[in-house]
């Protein structure tokens, strides 16, 4: 077996679930980055499983299992994406090198520049 980063082979504990269990990998099979397979799943031999593919079902043996292209699923205003966290009480993200302090969240913090933080 050959895997690469990121890649997971993960239990499936949720009670009610279709594949409760682990999963079971045949010889010979090739897991790409970013890679899950996750339940109880049979993989079997001699199967690549391409980058960031997510396998919950049966993979029979001399198979090819490739992710789907990204597709948009929601359209909708731009997200916020900055990571906030709070300094000395107040809310600040990160910015061109810089600590900047949040004005634009509406959390009642001051306005202004944190590079000094």
């Amino acid at each position: 077996m050959r895997f690469f980063q990121q890649v997971t082979v993960g239990s499936n504990t949720l009670a009610g679930s279709r594949s409760v269990g682990s999963p079971t990998l045949g010889d010979n099979v090739y897991v790409g980055a970013g890679a899950k397979v996750i339940g109880k799943v049979r993989v079997g031999s001699n199967v690549r499983i391409g980058a960031n593919a997510v396998v919950v079902r049966d993979v029979p043996d001399n198979a090819t299992v490739y992710a789907q292209s990204s597709m948009r699923v929601i359209e909708g205003p731009p997200q916020d994406n900055r990571f906030i966290t709070f300094r000395d009480g107040a809310p600040y993200y990160f910015d061109d090198g810089k600590w900047m302090l949040v004005t634009d969240l509406n959390l009642g913090a001051p306005s202004g520049d944190a590079s000094e933080h």
